[in-house]
């Protein structure tokens, strides 16, 4: 785990002086950062690069439906489980964000997750090329609201005296964490690659506590307003950093697909994808869907920016 941190971190710095020293030597001219890369801080369930100007805040609505394999008599998963999250995300200083969201789980609300999260913008894409891509840095720290007695048998802790201890408050924590690089090739196509750590306190002994994963996400307008936009979240498999000895269990990769509209302050993106999670972390960890009609889920994501 912690040689995968250290990585994350070099990685991290090794980019931001690399395109400093860049920008550094590049012409006297000044260069302006490229507009738009992304039309939204979210893309579907992934977070992009985008933050927007100093004092704005971000309103973020996602909702998932169940999954499509029962066709009609459900109206393919619309009547089914649903997700549920909703955040506000404020730019309190240039290119840092702050956030806050809350997640219900299942149609009744049975499970909810609340999360604090924050962003931020290392470098931005300029029109002239001194900086090639944008650099942006994301982490979140989300508290699992089940209730206790769901903890049940998760995980047993023996205090000196060989008793069973019960969970702790930090035993709900999970966290994520993502480095992520975008590029805008020109008027019509944005993409973005990122890399990513995630930890659960608490899980079951048939799952790792922790894992790495890739992502790779993109934006294809269509139109002055519409874009096809897609993501995929692949976990990866790495024995240095499990406590498995084989991969039963293992996380499926997640595929989304879909259609944005947006106006400038708002977004509303409609689409399809192989996973029920809003969390990147729950896509990372847990995600058990295949990508076919018995894994596949239709949802929304909207957001709407409001200046001070």
């Amino acid at each position: 785990m912690k040689k995968n941190i250290i990585f994350l971190v070099l990685l991290s710095f090794i980019s931001v002086v690399s395109f400093a020293q860049e920008e550094a030597t590049g012409g006297k001219e000044k260069d302006y950062p490229v507009s738009a890369t992304f039309e939204s801080g979210s893309l579907i369930d992934a977070q992009t690069v985008v933050v927007p100007d100093k004092k704005t805040m971000e309103m973020v609505i996602q909702h998932k439906f169940g999954t499509i394999e029962n066709g009609r008599s459900d109206i393919w998963g619309i009547y089914g489980s649903a997700n549920i999250r909703l955040g506000l995300n404020y730019v309190f200083a240039k290119n840092m964000q702050l956030g806050a969201g809350i997640t219900k789980k299942g149609m009744m609300g049975e499970k909810s997750i609340i999360d604090l999260n924050a962003k931020w913008a290392i470098l931005k894409q300029t029109r002239k090329n001194s900086i090639p891509v944008s650099v942006t840095l994301y982490g979140n720290i989300a508290a699992d609201g089940v209730a206790a007695s769901a903890y049940d048998g998760v995980k047993i802790r023996m205090s000196s005296d060989k008793s069973t201890v019960s969970f702790l408050p930090e035993d709900r924590l999970s966290y994520f964490s993502q480095l992520i690089v975008a590029r805008k090739f020109n008027d019509w196509l944005s993409l973005q690659a990122g890399v990513s750590f995630t930890h659960y306190n608490m899980v079951k002994s048939i799952y790792d506590h922790d894992k790495v994963g890739v992502h790779f996400n993109g934006r294809v307008k269509v139109s002055p307003q519409g874009s096809l936009v897609f993501t995929y979240d692949h976990p990866l498999k790495i024995k240095e950093i499990s406590e498995q000895w084989e991969w039963t269990n293992h996380p499926k990769p997640a595929l989304c697909v879909g259609y944005e509209v947006s106006t400038g302050t708002h977004a509303f993106q409609l689409y399809m994808g192989s996973t029920t999670s809003l969390l990147p972390q729950d896509n990372i960890m847990w995600n058990q869907n295949e990508i076919d009609k018995t894994g596949l889920t239709i949802g929304f994501t909207i957001t709407r920016l409001w200046g001070f």
